[in-house]
């Protein structure tokens, strides 16, 4: 999967602050806060490296997360 350690360590630490702010914003658990992100089309995109949004902001990513759930689809 991702070879490089930088790059891993970006999308772990962009992943851990999307969940923190999934369970603040919506009040879920750890447990749902992490199937939020993890099952989400936007997880998916930024596990695809030709997209960058591994190395976008977490505020800018999370943007387009909260669209996804709250509309139910990936903008």
């Amino acid at each position: 999967m991702i070879k490089n350690n930088e790059i891993k360590f970006l999308i772990d630490t962009l992943t851990k602050n999307l969940v923190i702010r999934v369970i603040k914003d919506f009040g879920l658990s750890v447990k749902e806060g992490l199937d939020a992100v993890y099952n989400s089309q936007l997880y998916d995109r930024i596990l695809d490296l030709d997209t960058g949004l591994y190395y976008q902001s977490a505020g800018y990513n999370y943007q387009l997360l909260h669209k996804e759930l709250v509309e139910g689809k990936f903008a």
